[in-house]
């Protein structure tokens, strides 16, 4: 289930860089979200954007969510753009559950680019 929103979730990594417990390569930061660059990049640029709202899966969001949904993928462009990824291309992943590749709990999307992708993904 969900949590209530405001909640973290103890032992959750994004939700401990989202209360700033754990430092980051900060991208972007307002109320509701968090935006950083990836650790183990799978692109020449790859950054996570998460709410601050401890989600743990996109089958988790609720009709009441769509809002905070919308802000979330338009943000993604938002940070597409500014990080110059936009004219050429990039793309947005978001991996759920232990076999859609999901490893950290936590819903977040990948801003991927800097390189050209195939497809399938994999």
């Amino acid at each position: 289930m969900p949590v209530p929103s405001g909640s973290a979730v103890s032992g959750c990594v994004f939700c401990a860089i989202a209360e700033g417990k754990i430092p980051a390569r900060m991208v972007h930061e307002d109320e509701d979200f968090v935006a950083f660059r990836d650790l183990n990049p799978q692109a020449p640029t790859h950054v996570l954007i998460i709410p601050r709202r401890h989600i743990a899966r996109m089958d988790e969001l609720l009709p009441g969510d769509a809002t905070l949904a919308g802000r979330l993928l338009v943000l993604a462009g938002e940070i597409a753009r500014s990080l110059g990824l936009a004219q050429d291309g990039f793309r947005v992943v978001v991996n759920t559950g232990d076999d859609g590749g999901q490893t950290v709990h936590h819903l977040h999307l990948h801003v991927l680019g800097g390189r050209a992708f195939s497809w399938p993904p994999g």
